[in-house]
């Protein structure tokens, strides 16, 4: 098999270890200085394959589509659509089928985003690459790189294939794989063994920038086998689960059609048995299934959920799925990322220490902060702004706010000789020149890295000692150090003579501080019984700080120092403890994947944060992706179930809460829905069990125009209700529990239901009664009570539509009062009964309408009859409710 046709899962097995000695490496590529001869590059092109980001063959969308189209509510939804056609009623069938036709579309658009999220991750490689072939650069297509070409790098280009460094150094933005903002310096040099591929000093990665410098590599990995090649596979690999709504509505529609379709052929049977003609019996068997169909229910639903998207994208939460707003609600732990999400991303001076003072400001400390100024590369653009490393900048801001300004161009001047900072020895210095000519250097850098080179007497352990007590405040931590030179000396020309014998100034603490509404977010969360784990890049002891700063950790914070060196066993381990909030600190991809996993192994419903490449195949694992949409990548964005407009860790809080009010709406708009089926049930039952002797309470056109016509404003006016208090004061709902429990339909059918069912029964008989019906009467047309009859039935029909009324204000709260969230709350309610009230006024009186529904007109005293449903219905479930308050 080629390597070609090999796939991105023997991704690393097929490439050469880059650590080993150049020498080795170059005998391994069997390439050299010259770089490979064109025809061998065309050989390995064949061999290899394109250094492209591949994606799976897409599946038929046909067989998407079709799976879609077979989904239970719309087999549901078609059998509503036949039998509308087959009453003749040809525009509610071509609505419900539209209706059908437009959820399978919005599906099947949400299946491809993984695929989209693949091809975006394309685009980060570069059109072009310069490369040493036949001994000479040339420009070729990046995608005809193979291992063992020797290319060069540009400031500003992007590295078209993984490659170790042979000659110079560059500073490269890791940001999209790595996800922190700050670049690295890479350097030609031996590597450094034990640390993480990303870390190490000498290579360069697929799809990543060159900020500065230049340099020449040679290429180990392409297409598949790169990092970037090794995320989309993950990517692939990780497809979409459906959400909790999504298999419980699957659940909840498979139950309601075998009621349907079992009532319907028990009911059958028995108008047969008891003597009923067989056109008679299946008149009331299709009514009976037209009844227990909701036809309204999976459009409401999705229009319901889209109402939550709407309202969450001007909360700053971009939904790119229906459904992830229900998912929402039911999450109960958030992982997430510190720099920008935690923090506001904008490192400050926070604190200095000299070996007289621990201050934050003072004359004392100018000097130090001056120097610490000096020794940065930072520039300054146009429009004033400072560019460069935001550590630097700090600095410079610093010395400009402690009344000891340093201006890049001045500094420059003065400049005689520069070390750029050095990864492996963490440090950097400059040699500078005073205002009497007299050399200075400065050296800056990591505490340990700086202390080693004090001269004799300096205050080494003290310092060190400092410098603990800072890290373990949060901050970042630099020693700054200098040595005047006697007067006409001239400055070292090498590192080794100009980093020694130094005069510690002190310590300078830098701090990326916590946003202010965090800490509430936060706060908010553990009321509502979410755990929330932090997933960084960053040092244990700096995000641990931050974590205790926002109340991360109560009552218990654990810090995993190396999250890579963390089992799946070890990790099982530590997310059993529920009670224990968590900091995995130098996390890679692989260690945010891992902990989705564990955490949907055992469980939880998980919201994951991420901003570069390398977090998107755990934004596909989480339940709830969360991406940045300031600080992120195409890919995280893509790859993502929820953009975040602000970065900001108390915009996922304030989803989750709506996410949680959706859930709730949802659920009220069900109850609504459902508690009509029993009074469209109970007449058809009246029917069959008298034997035909009482006529056909209500028609099917009567149940399919309050089903498709009255019931639907207000059900989707009930997505827009407001929370009930205390919505963020419960814990998560497991994720075991359905959408639909006993409880509800405890509510829907046997109370709601029946005290509709027999509210309506009252009104047909009353009419029937009162024109001298007596059962077994016949009241066909062209009988005497055939005009009583069509009353009747209209007295039914109107009756459910004001019983809905009370149900629609009855399914307002579950446990609170009406008056807990105001009669008047929902204009959008109150819009929709007066709609349903206007529908249900035509129907009855418009002439045509009579003709078509077989309805007729009311007298007075029948409409002061139903008038009076409304508060009945919501009066006996305001005591309902009112009794389960008080229950002990």
């Amino acid at each position: 098999m080629t390597e070609a046709a090999a796939g991105p899962d023997r991704a690393r097995d097929t490439v050469p270890d880059p650590l080993e000695p150049l020498p080795l490496l170059r005998r391994e590529l069997h390439t050299g200085p010259l770089g490979l001869s064109s025809r061998e590059a065309e050989r390995r092109l064949a061999v290899y394959g394109p250094n492209e980001v591949r994606r799976t063959a897409r599946t038929s969308i046909v067989r998407e589509l079709l799976r879609q189209l077979v989904h239970p509510l719309a087999l549901l939804l078609w059998a509503a659509a036949a039998l509308a056609f087959a009453a003749a009623v040809d525009v509610l069938g071509w609505a419900i089928i539209a209706v059908v036709l437009v959820n399978a579309g919005f599906a099947l658009v949400q299946e491809r985003q993984a695929e989209r999220a693949v091809e975006t991750l394309a685009r980060y490689l570069p059109a072009q690459a310069e490369v040493v072939r036949d001994g000479r650069p040339q420009h070729v297509p990046a995608r005809d790189l193979v291992p063992g070409d020797l290319i060069v790098l540009e400031e500003g280009g992007r590295v078209p294939a993984d490659a170790r460094l042979t000659e110079g150094g560059i500073e490269a933005d890791l940001s999209m794989l790595t996800g922190e903002s700050t670049p690295v310096e890479r350097l030609a040099g031996p590597g450094l063994q034990g640390l993480p591929l990303l870390q190490e000093p000498n290579l360069v990665f697929s799809g990543t920038t060159a900020t500065e410098g230049q340099a020449q590599a040679i290429v180990f990995a392409t297409g598949s086998h790169t990092e970037l090649g090794r995320i989309a596979a993950l990517s692939q690999r990780t497809r979409r689960e459906p959400s909790p709504l999504e298999k419980q509505v699957k659940k909840v529609a498979w139950l309601i059609a075998a009621v349907a379709v079992a009532m319907s052929a028990v009911f059958l049977v028995t108008g047969v048995a008891v003597g009923l003609p067989l056109t008679d019996s299946l008149m009331f068997a299709i009514g009976l299934l037209v009844a227990n169909v909701p036809e309204g229910l999976l459009p409401t639903i999705t229009l319901a959920l889209a109402v939550g998207v709407r309202v969450l994208a001007r909360q700053g939460a971009v939904i790119k799925r229906l459904s992830a707003v229900e998912t929402l609600g039911s999450t109960n732990v958030i992982c997430t990322d510190k720099t920008g999400t935690l923090t506001q991303n904008e490192m400050r001076l926070h604190a200095l220490w000299t070996p007289e003072h621990l201050t934050e400001t003072g004359p004392w400390s100018a000097e130090l902060i001056r120097a610490a100024a000096l020794c940065t590369t930072v520039t300054r653009e146009t429009d004033g702004r400072l560019h460069g490393d935001p550590t630097e900048i700090a600095l410079c801001d610093g010395a400009s706010q402690h009344a000891a300004p340093v201006d890049p161009a001045a500094r420059d001047a003065r400049r005689r000789a520069s070390f750029r900072f050095d990864p492996r020895l963490r440090r950097m210095s400059v040699v500078h020149a005073s205002d009497d000519g007299r050399l200075r250097i400065i050296v800056k850098g990591a505490p340990e890295a700086v202390l080693s080179l004090l001269a004799a007497g300096e205050p080494a352990r003290p310092a060190q000692d400092a410098a603990e007590v800072l890290a373990a405040d949060g901050m970042r931590v630099l020693a700054v150090a200098v040595r005047d030179l006697p007067a006409g000396a001239d400055g070292p020309e090498r590192r080794q003579e100009a980093e020694r014998d130094l005069h510690l100034l002190g310590l300078v603490g830098l701090y990326d501080p916590p946003r202010p509404e965090v800490a509430a977010a936060v706060r908010r969360c553990h009321e509502a019984g979410l755990t929330v784990h932090i997933v960084t890049g960053d040092s244990g002891a700096t995000a641990a700080a931050i974590a205790r700063a926002v109340g991360i950790g109560v009552p218990g914070l654990r810090v995993i120092a190396q999250s890579e060196a963390v089992d799946d066993h070890q990790l099982d381990r530590l997310l059993r403890k529920g009670d224990t909030e968590i900091v995995f600190a130098r996390s890679s991809p692989e260690t945010k994947l891992k902990v989705a996993d564990a955490l949907r192994v055992h469980g939880q419903i998980v919201a994951m944060t991420g901003d570069g490449v390398n977090d998107a195949p755990a934004l596909h694992r989480a339940h709830i992706g969360v991406a940045m949409g300031r600080s992120g990548t195409d890919v995280a964005r893509e790859a993502s179930t929820m953009v975040l407009t602000d970065d900001n860790f108390a915009t996922i809080v304030t989803a989750i809460e709506s996410g949680r009010r959706v859930y709730d709406n949802v659920r009220k708009f069900i109850v609504y829905i459902f508690a009509h089926l029993t009074p469209e049930v109970v007449p058809f039952l009246v029917f069959a069990l008298s034997a035909g002797a009482v006529p056909l309470p209500l028609t099917v056109l009567q149940i399919l125009a309050i089903d498709l016509g009255t019931e639907t404003l207000p059900a989707l006016a009930l997505g827009r209700e407001r929370a009930e208090p205390g919505v963020m004061c419960r814990p998560p709902r497991p994720s075991s529990q359905g959408v639909i429990n006993k409880d509800m339909l405890i509510r829907s059918w046997g109370w709601l239901g029946t005290v509709s069912a027999a509210l309506v029964m009252t009104a047909f008989f009353y009419v029937l009664w009162r024109a001298g019906w007596h059962p077994g009467d016949p009241t066909g047309p062209g009988t005497p009570l055939h005009h009583a009859y069509l009353t009747a039935t209209t007295a039914t029909f109107a009756g459910i539509v004001t019983c809905q009324v009370g149900t629609a204000f009855a399914a307002r709260t579950d446990h609170a009062a009406l008056h807990d969230i105001g009669l008047f709350t929902n204009p959008l309610l109150l819009a929709g009964i007066a709609f349903e009230l206007a529908f249900t006024a035509a129907l009855v009186y418009a002439p045509p309408l009579q003709h078509l529904f077989g309805t007729a007109a009311l007298p007075l005293d029948v409409v002061l009859l139903i008038a009076a449903f409304p508060p009945l219905v919501w009066g006996t479930d305001e005591l309902r409710r009112w009794a389960r308050r008080h229950r002990p």
